[in-house]
């Protein structure tokens, strides 16, 4: 049973993948044509630097980034936050993966059809004007505009948008799946059931609701260019942005007129570092945090950062998943693709190459997610059985893998060796291919050009639906793996929404990995993230840190 369509682009939304283009210039000297794009002052000046008395945050990220217009941006966690810091989304997860407000104070369902939105009563824009439900209407109207051509939200999911692409008629003023049901009340419609867990994250989360009095100004055919998204002046967050540079740096000013309360802190800059300069940097003070899902911190660094005096670091949830995915087509026989699981020592990984920070876990949960069973218990490392099944299996001990991974992973690349080492013991050969990302995405995933191939990825612990489903949808997905029974399972997650009936659906659907592995977890990393002890009211976590950002400080 498909409830939403097969969902690449999901990919982009909760894919928390080692950057491998933090080397800044060679992203400059790439985006330098488009220069004129951004206002040449603020790119000369650099990030914000604070004046006496004022209070300013620098945040350290590895990922990267080419726009922040919400039109055209990709879904990537990066984007997502430093625009949501201007432009709010509907909710957000707090750290305990409960929906927090942000724009919206409600969403309900009671069919798991309709969601009604209802915004906040006092949500207002900079310029005092309220925030209704029209802003709503024209932003997810203009999002799905065929002019505009963002194909980001997959919108194809809500009545009256084309069932292929998501798109309305260009300059539509209304469609079939929104209904302005008062100045504070929107009502979505979707073509076939969707959870409303599924619903808030995929679309709550993502959501970035502008301003129709400002943006109605602007012609369609502009929206993805006109240099006002470079630094809007009318915004529902906490912070103006006030100047960015792709793959360096974005600055933000207090928005002293936030609805949710005057930020403390003047001023802030995410600066784009390579992981090599994070120790460095947190040392001197001259960033003052890391963001886990933003910042890969090398697994070298960890002890060395430990021991620094002016600040903390906390090792937060266990939700990036060491993911290896198998080439059904090219390994068709379980029971090799069975000899691959049994044939990795994978605490000996955990303990080795994460230092005891992370977990060892089967399918797509870790034990951050609500849905996660414990009962499903890890394959444990058993050469003699990885042996015994190639042997009924008549496996040919002379065909060489096609093993690639990404080569921006430091930390995998070294234990990549052992695993090929661990199955050349058990007449299974692979050649690791170490790979950059963007090829890797691009060029490789989803043919049958592979047989193994290696990424973090982070299945949403709230809501792994949609990643799930795409994955194991059969011929063009990363897997080529498509069993009815999973089909079956994922759709009645849509149906659901009891925490303790969606988990019992993900624990079928883990088990069956175990049995038919199409894919497996290397091992899931408990990242580390990093704050300056001058900092207050800001504790590392996964997801909820930048929620009430408006309450941090500074110690004087």
């Amino acid at each position: 049973m498909r409830m939403i369509a097969k969902r690449l682009i999901c990919l982009l939304l909760t894919l928390v993948l080692i950057s491998t283009v933090t080397a800044c210039g060679i992203l400059d000297s790439r985006l330098a044509s488009n220069q004129t794009d951004y206002e040449v002052s603020d790119v000369d000046a650099g990030p914000s630097v604070a004046v006496e008395g004022e209070k300013i945050i620098n945040i350290g990220v590895t990922d990267s980034f080419t726009d922040i217009n919400p039109f055209v941006i990709d879904q990537t966690e990066i984007v997502k936050y430093a625009v949501g810091l201007f432009f709010l989304p509907l909710v957000e997860l707090d750290e305990n993966m409960n929906f927090q407000d942000m724009i919206a104070d409600s969403i309900t369902t009671e069919d798991n059809i309709h969601f009604i939105v209802h915004i906040d009563d006092n949500a207002t824009w900079s310029d005092g004007k309220p925030v209704t439900a029209y802003d709503v209407e024209y932003s997810v109207l203009r999002y799905a505009s065929p002019i505009v051509g963002n194909t980001m939200l997959s919108l194809y999911v809500f009545e009256g948008t084309d069932d292929e692409t998501g798109f309305v008629e260009a300059g539509a003023s209304s469609m079939d799946g929104l209904d302005v049901l008062d100045e504070k009340t929107i009502q979505f419609t979707t073509k076939q059931p969707m959870g409303l867990t599924t619903f808030q994250n995929s679309y709550g989360r993502y959501l970035y609701i502008m301003p129709k009095h400002i943006i109605e100004k602007i012609d369609e055919d502009e929206l993805t260019s006109d240099t006002w998204f470079n630094k809007p002046d009318v915004i529902s967050g906490p912070y103006f942005l006030t100047s960015y540079v792709p793959g360096n740096y974005i600055s933000y000013a207090a928005n002293a007129d936030y609805w949710k309360g005057a930020p403390k802190i003047d001023k802030l800059n995410i600066k784009i570092v390579e992981g090599s300069q994070i120790y460095s940097e947190l040392q001197s003070g001259r960033i003052d945090m890391t963001e886990p899902t933003m910042t890969t911190i090398p697994q070298e660094e960890y002890e060395s950062i430990e021991r620094l005096k002016n600040v903390r670091a906390t090792y937060c949830l266990p939700i990036t998943n060491q993911s290896v995915f198998i080439q059904t087509a090219n390994l068709p026989d379980e029971r090799v693709r069975q000899a691959l699981l049994y044939g990795i020592d994978r605490q000996q990984l955990v303990d080795r190459l994460l230092k005891g920070h992370g977990e060892v876990t089967e399918g797509f949960l870790s034990s951050a997610s609500p849905y996660y069973d414990a009962s499903v218990q890890p394959v444990e490392y058993d050469p003699q059985k990885a042996q015994e099944l190639l042997e009924v299996a008549g496996w040919d001990s002379t065909r060489v893998l096609r093993f690639y991974v990404n080569s921006g992973d430091s930390t995998f690349l070294n234990g990549v060796q052992s695993i090929v080492e661990q199955w050349a013991q058990i007449g299974i050969n692979a050649e690791v291919i170490p790979t950059d990302l963007a090829t890797l995405m691009q060029s490789v995933a989803g043919t049958t050009d592979y047989d193994l191939m290696a990424v973090q990825y982070v299945y949403a612990p709230i809501d792994p639906y949609t990643d799930v489903q795409w994955l194991l949808s059969g011929d063009e997905s990363w897997t080529g793996y498509y069993d009815e029974e999973i089909a079956e399972v994922l759709g009645r997650t849509q149906l659901l929404n009891d925490a303790k009936e969606i988990g019992a659906c993900y624990s079928v659907i883990d088990r069956k990995m175990q049995q038919d592995v199409p894919m497996f977890s290397a091992y899931v990393i408990s990242a580390m993230s990093v704050v300056n002890n001058r900092v207050i009211g800001a504790e590392p976590r996964v997801y909820g840190l930048f929620n009430d950002i408006q309450n941090w400080d500074v110690a004087e």
